[in-house]
C-alpha cells in the first residue's frame, strides 16, 4: 500500500502533524517507537487547556483522537532506514515490512545528553530540568541553580532569577567576560567556580572540595542529538543550534530534501509541548498542500 504520508514519531509534533492530513482524508501512517522526550516529567506546563496535566495523558488523548480518523494507521516500531523511490520514499522498520509513501514527516524528537555528573540523570525531569517556562513556576521562587555546559548557558542564567535565587555553576565550561559578569551581577546571579562532583539527596550539589549547596531546582542546558538516523540517510541538511544539531527547515517545515518535512524538537532550537504542537500543525498542513500542488 502506498501511503500519502508516513510520519516518523508519534509524540506531540507527530500527532499534531497527522491531524490536518487526517482531516483532509489522506492516507497516513504514524510509526512510533514509544519514547517521548519528556517521559520523566510528571507534569506538563504552558500548554493552553492542558497546564499541569500528565504529559503521558496528553499524548494518549492526542493519539485516541487522531485514531478516530479512518485513513490513519499506527505502527509501534522503530524506523531504521529510509530511501527515495520512483513514487516517493520507502521506510524500513525494525521487525516489520517496509512501508512506502509520497511524503515523509520526521518528528522523531531528540535525545538529551547530560553532563557526566553522578546523580544528575537520576533526577532528570523531577528536580533537574532544561526549560524554566515548563518547570520554573513550581519552584516557588526557591533556590535554583544552573550547571553551565557552554557559553550559551549565559542566556538561561540571565532568565532564571525571575523564578528564584539563582546560582550559576560554571563547572569549568566557560569563564564569563567583564560584560557578562556585569550582566549576571545586575540580575543577582551568584557564581560558583568550584567543579560539581555529584548530586546527592533530594537536590544537594556536592562540589569537588566536599562542600555542598542545597537547591530546590536545577537547570542544565543539555546537548541534543536527533534521535533517528533517517534525516541523514535521506540527505537532509542540518544546522548547528544553540545546544546541538537540528534538521534545517524553511518556514513551512520543508527540509532540504524535496518531499521530506520535519517538525518538533528535531527541527527547532528549544523544546516544549506547545511549540512541538504548533510546529507539527504547520508541517502537516504544508505537507498536505505539497501533495495537492507539487510533483515528487
Amino acid at each position: 500500500m502506498q501511503y500519502d504520508v508516513i510520519i516518523v514519531g508519534g509524540s506531540y509534533s507527530g500527532l499534531s502533524a497527522a491531524l490536518p492530513l487526517a482531516r483532509a482524508r489522506r492516507r497516513v501512517l504514524v510509526v512510533d517507537e514509544g519514547v517521548r522526550r519528556n517521559r520523566y516529567a510528571a507534569h506538563s506546563h504552558g500548554f493552553l487547556t492542558q497546564d499541569g496535566n500528565d504529559p503521558a495523558t496528553i499524548a494518549q488523548q492526542g493519539r485516541e483522537q487522531l485514531m478516530t480518523y479512518r485513513t490513519v494507521e499506527w505502527l509501534t516500531g522503530k524506523a531504521v532506514g529510509a530511501e527515495r523511490t520512483d513514487q516517493g520514499f520507502r521506510i524500513r522498520i525494525e521487525g516489520a515490512e517496509p512501508r512506502e509513501a509520497s511524503r515523509i514527516i520526521l518528528a522523531s524528537g531528540v535525545v538529551d545528553r547530560l553532563p557526566d555528573i553522578p546523580g544528575l540523570a537520576e533526577r532528570w525531569g523531577s528536580r533537574v530540568f532544561h526549560c524554566p517556562y515548563c518547570h520554573g513556576y513550581e519552584l516557588d521562587r526557591g533556590r535554583i541553580g544552573i550547571i553551565a555546559t557552554s557559553a550559551m548557558s549565559m542566556h538561561l542564567a540571565l532568565l532564571l532569577p525571575d523564578w528564584g535565587d539563582t546560582t550559576l555553576f560554571l563547572n569549568e565550561a566557560f569563564e564569563p567576560n567583564t560584560e557578562q559578569l556585569a550582566k549576571l551581577s545586575a540580575r543577582g546571579v551568584q557564581l560558583e567556580r568550584e567543579v560539581v562532583h555529584r548530586v546527592d539527596g533530594d537536590l544537594d550539589i556536592v562540589l569537588r572540595s566536599g562542600r555542598s549547596l542545597r537547591l530546590d531546582g536545577l537547570f542544565v542546558p543539555t546537548r541534543v542529538e536527533v534521535a533517528s538516523p533517517l534525516a541523514a540517510m535521506l540527505g537532509c541538511e542540518f544546522d548547528e543550534g544553540f545546544f546541538g544539531r537540528i534538521i534545517r527547515t524553511d518556514a513551512m517545515k520543508a527540509t532540504s530534501v524535496k518531499g521530506v518535512y520535519a517538525c518538533g524538537d528535531v527541527a527547532r532550537a528549544g523544546g516544549s509541548v506547545p511549540l512541538a504542537v504548533g510546529d507539527g500543525a504547520m508541517a502537516g498542513a504544508a505537507t498536505h498542500q505539497s501533495l495537492v500542488f507539487e510533483n515528487h
